[in-house]
């Protein structure tokens, strides 16, 4: 999916579609132009795809062989896009995410339940051959002549 068809969409949509709000989207949109060089070959893809691309890998956890088919690039393509988009905005510090710490509040009491499920042999009659053999002969009647 180009950014170029989802570009008309409502505001609402297009959070839905990619995770952000449509201002969030320039703002990285310009922290990865300035961030990221041109040089050598251009790429396939323009920056708004790259970061199209990148939050698609981020809000549907799809494999990178199923966004390279969707976008017509291999699948190395799409790994090292994704890396260089998450570098430029690590590097801005405009975007982050809260660490561990900050996501588990220390006041988090936790509880913890073990269950003891192993195995416990059980006691079972044994088997004797004789007795089986005796208990199905005293089942048949006899015949009498």
């Amino acid at each position: 999916m180009k950014y170029e068809t989802i570009e008309q969409l409502r505001d609402t949509d297009f959070k839905r579609l990619t995770g952000v709000q449509r201002e969030t989207f320039e703002e990285m949109l310009k922290v990865v132009e300035k961030g990221l060089r041109d040089f050598g070959r251009p790429p396939k893809l323009s920056r708004a795809d790259q970061l199209l691309m990148t939050l698609m890998y981020w809000r549907e956890y799809r494999t990178e062989f199923h966004i390279a088919q969707s976008y017509g690039v291999s699948e190395a393509t799409v790994c090292r896009t994704i890396r260089k988009i998450e570098d430029a905005l690590v590097r801005s510090k405009k975007f982050r995410l809260p660490g561990k710490k900050a996501l588990q509040p220390s006041d988090t009491i936790f509880e913890v339940i073990l269950v003891d499920v192993s195995e416990q042999p059980v006691e079972r009659p044994k088997k004797a051959r004789n007795s089986t053999t005796a208990a199905k002969r005293s089942a048949i009647p006899k015949k009498r002549s």
